[in-house]
């Protein structure tokens, strides 16, 4: 491979090929996401929440990870957040 003299990729040196990996990752999440239309969410949606509602945590537990986010995260933040308030650091956000 072509390098300047900072060791940089010189002009015209062609790129490499990629990760197969990441690649074969994104042709099956292309295969899937043609697989499932917008009506199959809707009733997969459905199905977990009456599920949820007839007592079923591992139900609840997913329906409210994917709606409100996993309860570490939110717990991370809001320790996040009591410490920024401690330190006089405002939310920028």
């Amino acid at each position: 491979m072509k390098r300047n003299a900072r060791g940089q990729f010189a002009p015209g040196t062609a790129p490499g090929p990629g990760c197969p990996y990441a690649a074969a990752v994104a042709r099956l999440r292309a295969a899937l996401v043609e697989a499932v239309s917008p009506a199959d969410v809707k009733a997969i949606a459905r199905r977990l929440v009456k599920q949820a509602l007839a007592g079923d945590v591992a139900a609840a537990r997913t329906l409210f990870d994917r709606l409100l986010g996993p309860c570490e995260a939110a717990d991370a933040l809001e320790r996040l957040e009591r410490l920024e308030g401690k330190l006089g650091i405002e939310d920028t956000r």
